[in-house]
């Protein structure tokens, strides 16, 4: 009987993990990694442009004219997340 016990409150941990991660998830404050698919051309300028406007690299003027036109209202959707290796 004691084994079943130990063995029932370990997959209760493991359930209320899993649980924790995808509420985490699902509210955001979990980022997924993009796991082995490549960005999109779009997406990298995105986030350059969101880096240079925060280092402070050009206007708001300059920010706000270029996000238009790559389509993308800033605010409306996240930054894509940068690459684990940087391409320069």
């Amino acid at each position: 009987m004691l084994p079943f016990v130990g063995s029932f409150l370990f997959l209760l941990l493991i359930l209320g993990l899993a649980l924790t991660a995808y509420l985490l998830w699902r509210s955001g404050k979990l980022p997924v990694p993009n796991l082995g698919k490549s960005r999109s051309p779009e997406e990298d300028a995105k986030r350059i442009l969101a880096e240079r406007f925060a280092r402070g690299d050009i206007t708001s003027d300059e920010f706000m004219e270029r996000s238009s036109i790559l389509n993308w209202t800033p605010g409306a959707e996240p930054v894509p997340a940068k690459a684990r290796k940087s391409r320069r």
